[in-house]
């Protein structure tokens, strides 16, 4: 049975995009590619059929992650398909949660920086659309921090349902 988790932030051309592919490279690491399936998605459909925002990409490739990313919108009826719908900060946690049809599938939205015990309490990770280079490359350590907790998360639940 395939675990389905998918990355939301605003227009999936930074952070989402930024996260499934950094995520989708643990999963590959931990042998996990069969049985995890990654995805993204935004909450506005603002840059929907676009590729990853330029930066997005060069600070991917320069950390030795592979690209290839065309923006979409997430839909309500998703929930019924995803395990995990993993939110950038917590305007998109809320955003998500409001559209999740049931409150089981509102359990299903956390912030991705909850699964970094050294994030504290500041869970989101900020947009870097408006900014340099350089909040690109913050935005990645973030991603890359929270994504190994995440990869154990997951790697338990699919485990449990092996059992």
């Amino acid at each position: 049975m395939t675990y389905r988790v998918c990355f939301v932030c605003t227009g999936n051309i930074c952070r989402s995009p930024m996260a499934e592919v950094v995520f989708r490279a643990r999963v590959a690491e931990a042998g996990l590619d069969g049985p995890v399936e990654v995805d993204s998605a935004g909450t506005g459909g603002w840059h929907e059929g676009d590729g990853a925002d330029p930066r997005t990409v060069a600070v991917l490739e320069e950390n030795g992650y592979a690209t290839g990313h065309t923006a979409r919108q997430f839909q309500p009826s998703w929930f019924s398909r995803l395990d995990l719908v993993i939110a950038l900060d917590s305007g998109h946690l809320g955003a998500l949660r409001r559209l999740a049809p049931t409150e089981e599938d509102a359990r299903k939205v956390r912030l991705l920086r909850s699964y970094d015990p050294a994030a504290g309490n500041d869970l989101d990770v900020p947009d870097p659309y408006y900014g340099g280079a350089d909040g690109f490359g913050e935005c990645l350590e973030m991603v890359e921090a929270a994504s190994t907790g995440l990869l154990a998360a997951v790697r338990a639940d699919v485990e449990g349902r092996a059992a």
